[in-house]
């Protein structure tokens, strides 16, 4: 929905409702997004380049403010896509803009940072434990690690003695391909 400011991204928002006055003038029902950064917590570092909350904020706006059609995704599906259009966005938390307050209030973390999955960083999986990691974190570069044929955790690494107790990913099998996008989730935040 068009905003105010020409210079900033639009407004998006869920339309509940069409419907026309007694004037024909024709009115929307919405529920807004926001996003991180219109929230009282401000963008964080996991926060993605398209994620929005879907906000406990409803309005009545013209219809004349409705500049096109996005596509607001569930967190799971954005991680799927081939390929991310302009319209494509993701929401994985419900917000109340009064309190500030978000649902689910805790997510799953990944990577000896602890860190909640942003979909605009690679990741890569130890073949062992089937745990993310960022490869900064590991120190090394993204390309260091596209060009590994497999990759193992420093924990994994350790002589089994020496190996501290993991709580490993359930469910994950192995892939041929251990750089992409986490889907099993570890630990919660």
């Amino acid at each position: 929905m068009r905003g105010q400011d020409p210079d900033k991204p639009p407004y998006v928002a869920k339309i509940e409702k069409i419907e026309a006055d007694n004037r024909n003038n024709t009115k929307v029902r919405v529920r807004w997004y926001y996003r991180p950064e219109e929230s009282m917590g401000g963008r964080r570092q996991f926060h993605g380049s398209k994620e929005l909350f879907l906000s406990d904020h409803y309005d009545i706006q013209s219809a004349d403010t409705i500049e096109g059609k996005c596509i607001v995704h569930t967190f799971k599906n954005y991680t799927k896509l081939d390929s991310v259009g302009t319209e494509d966005y993701f929401c994985r938390f419900e917000y109340k803009a009064s309190t500030g307050g978000f649902t689910p209030d805790r997510v799953a973390v990944y990577c000896k940072c602890e860190m909640p999955y942003n979909p605009d960083d690679l990741m890569v999986q130890c073949e062992t434990c089937k745990d993310w990691f960022h490869p900064s974190c590991m120190s090394f570069t993204p390309d260091q690690v596209k060009r590994m044929e497999k990759f193992v955790c420093p924990d994994c690494s350790l002589p089994d003695g020496d190996r501290k107790l993991r709580q490993s990913s359930p469910g994950s099998s192995p892939t041929p391909e251990h750089v992409h996008k986490p889907e099993a989730k570890r630990r919660k935040r």
